[in-house]
């Protein structure tokens, strides 16, 4: 069978049988064979005249464009991941995410300032951003906001080269204050890195920079950890710490003991304190707070008297939920008003305790005191007491005029000095 007719036949191309040769070289075939060679077949014919010595710039070789388009889009990636990341405040091994980022670098300052009192002074501080590898320092600080630092840094050529190149590609834009010099003064003393404890150990387990531990000695103390060591001062004033006012506050609900109950227990007492024998005893009062109706209730429990003491048995009937047991009333007959040691020992149950002396007086005296626990601290009676008042007619107040502190002269109430 004739190769011509074969499937597996070879084109030779248009050239005459008798005149190709598909072994010649390019001096074999000539410079007229060359040029008739189609555009195509030319181009090849030079990848092959040359070797494969091809430009070996970064454009041209697949490989190597293939990996830097894949750094660059791993990179843009990651850029994208990071735009959402917080700024991080980072100084004196305390390290909090910056929730604003629209506030500038010196109000960051001033916001940090209670805790770092060394930030105090602006002229003193400077702020340096680390993004990744990239290092910049604020020359505006109380212009440039954290947010616009942070954008231009993300958007520049430098990071995102540094970006490709970087095994991180999630790094944290730290914002890193620095005392530029040193000033002494006093310092003060709220934040992830900062926190409260009752006792060493919690606050050893806590890792925390800055703790605040109140101590056996009643004192609270500011502890401070760094490279160098634990720095341990007592703390007069601390923002972490609730304002508390030593007292009493009533539960909800519950006013103030009325008048007339406290001149009817008045009363009481100035009736054993004025006896035509031996007199001068004194007695004692218990007031409960009805839950029930809403209303005090003054009870005179069983009681053996004394010129000096007084024992008494509370009252069963009080004794449930529907009453409270507010406070304890004594009398100290003519003696002044005071607590004694006798007392101290007999009210030590967190309650309400009140001593009335000088009972042969018009106006007696009256000491009131709380006791937390056995521990006691004197209150204004008032708080607990209602005061004396009586309405009068008002044109009485007409009546009344103020001199002038400048010029003697007389000034109605409610008129300006």
């Amino acid at each position: 069978m004739s190769d011509v007719n074969n499937n597996n036949s070879i084109d030779l191309g248009s050239a005459p049988a008798e005149t190709f040769n598909p072994f010649a070289t390019d001096d074999d075939l000539g410079d007229d064979a060359v040029e008739e060679m189609p555009e195509s077949k030319q181009s090849e014919a030079a990848v092959v005249s040359e070797g494969c010595s091809v430009n070996e710039d970064k454009s041209d070789n697949p490989l190597e464009a293939a990996v830097d388009a894949a750094e660059t889009n791993d990179a843009e990636k990651a850029k994208q991941s990071i735009y959402e990341k917080l700024p991080v405040f980072e100084y004196a091994g305390a390290t909090e995410d910056i929730n604003d980022s629209s506030q500038t670098f010196d109000e960051l300052r001033i916001s940090k300032a209670t805790d770092f009192p060394e930030l105090e002074d602006g002229k003193r501080v400077s702020f340096t951003v680390e993004y990744g590898k990239i290092t910049k320092t604020v020359s505006d600080t109380k212009g440039m906001t954290i947010a616009k630092m942070k954008s231009d840094i993300e958007t520049s050529k430098e990071f995102l080269d540094a970006l490709k190149k970087a095994k991180d590609k999630n790094p944290i834009c730290k914002v890193k204050p620095k005392v530029t010099a040193q000033s002494k003064g006093a310092a003060t003393a709220a934040s992830s890195y900062k926190g409260v404890f009752t006792n060493m150990e919690d606050a050893d387990s806590a890792g925390k920079v800055i703790s605040i531990l109140p101590a056996r000695d009643g004192k609270v103390y500011e502890i401070r950890n760094n490279a160098s060591g634990r720095f341990i001062t007592p703390v007069g004033h601390c923002e972490l710490l609730s304002d508390v006012r030593a007292g009493f506050n009533p539960a909800k609900g519950i006013p103030c003991i009325p008048m007339d109950m406290t001149l009817q227990i008045i009363t009481f007492f100035r009736h054993f304190a004025q006896r035509g024998d031996s007199g001068d005893y004194e007695a004692l009062i218990n007031i409960y707070w009805d839950t029930c109706y809403g209303e005090f209730i003054a009870d005179a429990p069983e009681q053996v008297v004394s010129k000096t003491s007084v024992k008494g048995i509370k009252n069963p009937k009080y004794d449930n939920v529907r009453y409270i047991h507010y406070m304890d009333i004594h009398s100290h007959n003519n003696m002044k008003a005071f607590f004694s040691p006798i007392d101290d020992e007999d009210e030590k149950a967190t309650g309400l305790y009140t001593v009335i002396g000088r009972i042969n007086q018009f106006m007696p005296e009256i000491k009131t005191r709380i006791s937390n626990g056995g521990k006691f601290l004197e209150i204004d009676p008032a708080e607990v007491f209602e005061p004396i008042t009586s309405p009068f007619p008002e044109k009485w107040v007409e009546k009344v005029s103020f001199a002038s502190p400048f010029m003697g002269d007389k000034i109605k109430e409610g008129d300006s000095l």
